[in-house]
């Protein structure tokens, strides 16, 4: 018994270095700065998350936030990964028919994200550098957790991305070929 605890203790160590993980963004670890909720109180109904992200991203998609990514399709570039200034959309949250979309800010790490979004915990409030985590096993940014601003810790659902429509360079070609050939030119 002695020698079989004595290999453990002397081959537990080596065998650690075996065993691979992300430990970079632990959800369980306070952001490494913190969100602000920003309030706009205009006396007018509560701004909700699409004409936020709208109006700040180069992404000018209208419709409910969980057809935006099916949207974009033909005039966006789309990743799994996102990027500053992308816009991330969350698929199937409360529901099929709902969805959620934010723009990306700040790439902080490969499993760390800050975004600006509206309308997050269904009070109309804006909230900036909000922190967003990947907690995806394959580390793909397939699902993630948003950090709650107003309780100061972790939401405790996790999210599944749909992906991040990047609005950089719409893809215009498209459209120019469908003219043209329209035209006849």
């Amino acid at each position: 018994m002695r020698k079989a605890l004595g290999a453990i203790l002397v081959a537990g160590p080596l065998l650690a270095g075996c065993v691979s993980f992300n430990s970079e963004v632990p959800y369980s670890a306070m952001p490494r700065e913190p969100g602000r909720s920003v309030v706009q109180d205009s006396g007018q109904k509560p701004l909700q998350c699409v004409p936020f992200a709208r109006d700040h991203s180069g992404v000018k998609i209208f419709g409910d936030a969980y057809t935006w990514w099916d949207k974009a399709a033909d005039k966006y570039p789309r990743s799994a990964m996102p990027e500053s200034g992308s816009v991330m959309v969350l698929a199937g949250y409360a529901g099929p028919d709902r969805g959620h979309v934010a723009v990306v800010q700040k790439i902080v790490s490969t499993r760390e994200i800050r975004v600006d979004h509206a309308n997050w915990l269904d009070d109309g409030s804006i909230y900036l550098n909000d922190p967003v985590v990947d907690v995806s096993q394959d580390n793909d940014w397939s699902t993630v957790r948003v950090f709650n601003i107003q309780n100061g810790a972790w939401g405790g659902n996790i999210y599944p991305v749909q992906g991040f429509i990047l609005p950089n360079q719409p893809r215009t070609d498209l459209v120019a070929r469908a003219d043209i050939s329209e035209t006849g030119q």
